[in-house]
């Protein structure tokens, strides 16, 4: 039976069942509420302005987006969202997806903390950000109704999450913190570490081995 929030249909779908099932086993309340959040905000969006979005493949990308900030899908080298993304095309392609659409979800994933660049793609990429940004950022909060807002916090909480998701991102990626260079996650690190350094890309260029 498929379940309505906000006008928002979740797909009744076996691929649908199988990803909430490994979400809800792989992450805590907060994750797992916000990643369905991302779904139904990405879904509003998109709505407002008109998208067509394959709905299967938006869920893949907003519940499997923050995988990668948790101990059994995390890893010690790679960008997080990487690492999400990694999971995303794997279980996608075990359950029959073809390539170019398995691909499309890990971009989405793989941009998602990338301002400015998924906007200008296809849907399925453009409203995972979407999601995540009115989830995150409140970018586009006036743009959608206060009833569907407040339909989407009752079925999914976020008591404290300004500072739970932070806390969030800062213990998936403070063992790795080389791989928040050229990402908002850089400025997480800094504001939990005093010992965290950036780093500066003009020092990269000037201490590169070319001679100018």
């Amino acid at each position: 039976m498929s379940e309505t929030i906000a006008g928002i249909t979740i797909p009744a779908t076996q691929l649908v069942a199988d990803a909430t099932e490994l979400v809800r086993a792989s992450t805590d309340e907060l994750l797992f509420n916000h990643s369905r959040r991302v779904f139904l905000f990405g879904s509003l969006q998109g709505r407002r302005l008109g998208l067509n979005v394959d709905a299967e493949l938006l869920y893949i990308g907003a519940m499997f987006h923050d995988l990668g900030l948790t101990d059994e899908y995390g890893s010690q080298d790679l960008r997080f969202e990487i690492d999400g993304a990694n999971v995303a095309k794997k279980f996608l392609t075990e359950h029959g997806f073809p390539h170019d659409e398995a691909m499309k979800v890990w971009t989405a994933i793989a941009l998602h903390t990338t301002p400015g660049v998924p906007e200008f793609m296809v849907p399925e990429i453009a409203l995972v950000t979407a999601g995540v940004e009115t989830d995150v950022l409140g970018i586009g909060y006036n743009d959608l109704p206060a009833a569907d807002i407040a339909a989407v916090t009752a079925a999914h909480p976020r008591p404290n999450f300004k500072q739970g998701i932070l806390q969030a991102f800062n213990n998936g990626n403070k063992h790795r913190p080389e791989t928040t260079f050229g990402n908002v996650n850089a400025d997480v690190l800094a504001h939990f570490s005093p010992t965290f350094e950036r780093t500066d890309f003009v020092d990269i260029i000037n201490n590169s081995p070319w001679v100018n």
